[in-house]
């Protein structure tokens, strides 16, 4: 090439454009490597420094936690056990008797480099990650090895709170020193002997015996890949009670080890023709023989240990696998009291169908101490517990609740205001309500009416009070409704035991209402432990509390009040009794559905609910003679934790006034001004009774000046006497005590009968 043709340096340089200067985008895009690689290099330090510093404080492991059974232990108030969750059947096998086909199901399922890493699995982790991220994870294994799950079976919960970063660092430090100190043989046996298999069953040998009476060694390939695939989900994939997603799971398995290259394309094929249920067993093998616990209390706790499962089921953790120390309020002196009460004959029942359920709790701090959810229950382990079901009505215990509470609380009634006993229909229909005898006893004051509880007075009231007020006392109370209110709500809400026994305590305690619960702390295996109370919330003035409170006394102790068989000599208590009535149609003529007492002393609330669970078959209507079970096993069951823990009496507080009133003593919100009518006057017209027409001059204030207070000390249990000479109210007719009348019953669009719930 010529010098014309061949390029010169200057022109090469110059051809550059920049004057034989660097691409300034060339040093830009090196500096911004440089940071990237700098502040990777920092994350990555970072990352190391906190995971040791997470790893130096994870909790020591032992071989005999590896192997052990990860048993969930209930205590009760006193720290005695009373229960073990998990532990009920495992029969542990050493690996020299595992089939190598079952090892290799497991291993390809759970974790198919599980003879390469070292505890922790980077590509397992990084493969996790980036199915995740590009949606395209099958869900068949996560980023967590099979050694890592054994250390969380062993150490630590499986709630979802302690899914931490801490608790994911300390797994794999963990994880790690478990490889160091035993082998791949050693690993894999302590992982297929602690999983969870479903039915109480831990261990797939145990498994093994339950789904298909026989051990490990007797299986085929079908049936190893299906053991191997129940932990995941022990309840869905459980082929007895799912088979369908039993066989998706199976085959997944198969599937996995055609990938692994432990079994051939055609073998997989030839096993996923085999159905799920063939070779399962009914009777479960020796599973029986394999029990190690002492269930000698789940009978009697049954109920209250159903609730404590779901609780700690509602906060992450899995009763079952997670190993835990749970401490609960359960008395069980009071607990084996109430059982062997409701099972033993002491209490006459009606028949061994008759049914009941109870709920006690402690006034001032809310805590559950003992729960009956049924008799004559036979071993069962969660039956169905009644003390919690919001299907019946609770009759007249509702009166205290939802009528002459709010009407104390926001009317300032005194317990002497006049209430009128007149004929009454429900507003809009011409459906009529009566009480049990059919009669109307005139002008009462407001304390006979819930003594004797009639009916009509209390509905009179609510109408004073209003659905929207008696609507929010409720919800102070914890008792809320999908649906509004109506009006005959007020003889008849649909709750359940523990609703009840948790407001009436509001009352005991001077107002405030506790959340009642079971559980007082959790203890995982990791050493954390997470206590529980129940934070009050003032429900209601101490004035209403009390007023209600002193009116309540006389259900018990007034010779006209209806719950006089809950009597105990020398111990103050309040209480109400409830019943409901059949509805028109049901072909039931005599006798109640339901019949009810909740009752209190400082110290102890308890609800019983007493009935039958097909009320409408034949023979099942609870007869006069039995309405008062409910309450002989609230005065037996109280009466012992009374000889426990006896209770004082209350004390009237400042802002309550005594006076007497017809020359009975009485209570009023002191200061407080009243009106001797209300809304409920203006239907008296409706009703054919003497119309009294409001009006905003109608105001009494309250003054005690005529009277002093230094009669008020030592109440007896005659100071709530009445004028009337009622007793004892029973159900008859078309108009029952403690309900509402069958004929408003029938009320297609205002009226909700007793056999459906709100």
């Amino acid at each position: 090439m010529s010098d014309n043709q061949s390029p010169s340096r200057q022109t090469r340089f110059n051809s550059s454009g920049n004057g034989g200067k660097k691409a300034p985008h060339r040093g830009l895009i090196k500096r911004i490597l440089l940071w990237a690689a700098s502040a990777i290099g920092i994350v990555i330090l970072l990352g190391a420094v906190l995971f040791f510093y997470y790893a130096s404080s994870a909790p020591k492991i032992s071989e005999s936690e590896l192997a052990s059974q990860n048993a969930t232990t209930i205590y009760d108030a006193d720290n005695n056990v009373v229960s073990q969750l998990g532990a009920q059947k495992r029969e542990y096998v050493s690996s020299s008797s595992i089939p190598t086909k079952m090892k290799n199901a497991v291993v390809s399922i759970e974790d198919r480099r599980f003879y390469k890493h070292h505890g922790v699995d980077p590509v397992r982790i990084a493969g996790a990650a980036f199915a995740d991220l590009t949606g395209s994870s099958t869900g068949l294994q996560g980023g967590s090895t099979l050694t890592q799950q054994l250390v969380k079976l062993s150490v630590f919960s499986t709630a979802a709170s302690d899914q931490t970063i801490k608790r994911k660092a300390q797994e794999a430090w963990l994880a790690i020193n478990v490889e160091r100190h035993f082998s791949k043989a050693k690993i894999l046996e302590f992982y297929i002997n602690k999983v969870y298999m479903g039915n109480g069953v831990y261990g797939m040998q145990t498994g093994s015996q339950y789904y298909y009476g026989k051990n490990l060694s007797k299986l085929n390939l079908a049936q190893y890949a299906m053991l191997a695939g129940i932990p995941q989900s022990p309840t869905y994939y459980d082929p007895i009670n799912h088979p369908k997603t039993a066989t998706v799971r199976r085959n997944d398995v198969l599937d996995a080890m055609v990938r692994s290259k432990y079994i051939t394309q055609s073998q997989a094929t030839a096993a996923k023709k085999v159905s799920v249920q063939q070779g399962l067993d009914s009777s479960h093998g020796n599973t029986a023989s394999a029990s190690s616990s002492d269930d000698s209390n789940d009978k009697v706790i049954d109920a209250y240990l159903k609730q404590v499962v779901a609780q700690l089921k509602s906060k992450g953790y899995n009763p079952y696998t997670d190993g835990l120390e749970v401490h609960t309020n359960l008395n069980l002196g009071a607990q084996k009291h109430l059982y062997n009460i409701a099972n033993d004959g002491t209490i006459s029942f009606q028949s061994s169908d008759m049914q009941l359920g109870v709920a006690v709790t402690n006034p001032k701090n809310g805590k559950i101490i003992a729960m009956l959810g049924g008799r004559k229950t036979g071993n069962v382990t969660f039956g169905l517990n009644r003390a919690v079901q919001t299907d019946r009505s609770a009759g007249s215990t509702s009166k205290p609740l939802m009528d002459y509470g709010p009407a104390i609380e926001d009317l300032n009634y005194p317990t002497f205001r006049s209430v009128k006993d007149i004929p009454f229909t429900y507003p809009g229909t011409t459906k009529k309500l009566y009480d049990f005898d059919r009669q109307y006893k005139g002008t009462m004051t407001m304390r006979q009416a819930l003594v004797q509880s009639r009916n009509i007075p209390a509905l009179r009231t609510l109408q004073d009070v209003g659905i929207s007020k008696a609507t929010t006392f409720l919800s102070k109370l914890g008792i809320t409704s999908s649906k509004t209110y109506e009006l005959q709500n007020g003889i008849g809400l649909y709750i359940s035991p523990l609703q009840e026994v948790a407001s009436y305590a509001a009352f005991a305690n001077g107002g405030t209402y506790y959340k009642p619960y079971y559980i007082s702390s959790i203890s995982t295996k990791s050493g954390e432990t997470h206590k529980y109370s129940s934070s009050g919330k003032r429900a209601m003035k101490k004035s209403t509390a009390y007023m209600i409170t002193d009116m309540l006394k006389g259900v018990i102790n007034s010779s006209t009040g209806t719950g006089t068989a809950a009597k105990i000599s020398g111990v103050h208590q309040a209480g109400k009794t409830g019943t409901t009535q059949y509805p028109s149609g049901s072909g039931v003529s005599s006798g109640v559905m339901d019949a009810w007492f909740a009752g209190y002393t400082k110290n102890y609330s308890i609800s019983v609910w007493t009935g039958y669970d097909k009320a409408l078959e034949s023979g099942h209507a609870v007869t006069t003679a039995y309405e008062k079970t409910a309450q002989a096993v609230y005065r037996s069951e109280m009466n012992y934790l009374e000889n426990e823990n006896p209770s004082s009496d209350w004390k009237k507080p400042s802002s309550v006034s005594v006076v007497y009133h017809n020359g009975q003593r009485e209570l009023e919100v002191k200061g407080a001004s009243w009106s001797d009518t209300g809304t409920s006057d203006t239907y008296a017209e409706n009703n054919n009774g003497s119309a009294t027409t409001s009006s905003s001059s109608d105001v009494i204030v309250s003054s005690s000046s005529s009277q002093t207070e230094s009669k008020e000390e030592s109440e007896s249990s005659s100071s709530n006497s009445n004028n009337s000479s009622s007793v004892e109210q029973k159900p008859s007719g078309d108009g029952g005590n403690d309900t509402e009348s069958s004929s408003a019953s029938s009320s297609s669009s205002s009226v909700t009968t007793p056999d459906t719930g709100n």
